[in-house]
């Protein structure tokens, strides 16, 4: 019903830019939060930022000062826009959107395929 879709992903040097971008599509009402998360190989999926609605913002430690997320409501969209990246932010980044569903005023959360983001040294 709510599909997200991911781009922006690539290679990038350390110490380079890379930014995400995350589009909700379908039959929504609100998107109330959406959020970034990674996964490294190995590794269990890790919140990296979120935001709500009325844009307010939280980072994971690890990425304070470097990364930063933002949102378009008007679009629903939401970006990542990743500073000075370091090795260790290789990983596979999805989206996450929860929000209401029209008409029967559920509620739902969606994810999105992921992109890679590899960064060298």
């Amino acid at each position: 019903q709510v599909q997200l879709v991911e781009s922006g992903g690539g290679l990038a040097q350390a110490g380079g830019s890379l930014r995400l971008s995350c589009a909700a599509s379908g039959s929504i009402l609100s998107i109330n939060y959406m959020a970034w998360y990674r996964q490294a190989p190995g590794k269990e999926r890790e919140l990296v930022a979120s935001i709500t609605r009325d844009h307010s913002a939280k980072h994971a430690d690890s990425v304070k000062g470097r990364f930063t997320i933002s949102r378009d409501n008007a679009k629903n969209t939401v970006y990542l826009q990743m500073n000075s990246l370091k090795p260790e932010d290789t990983a596979v980044y999805y989206c996450n959107a929860q929000g209401i569903l029209p008409i029967s005023v559920s509620r739902f959360t969606s994810w999105g395929q992921g992109t890679q983001v590899t960064v060298s040294s």
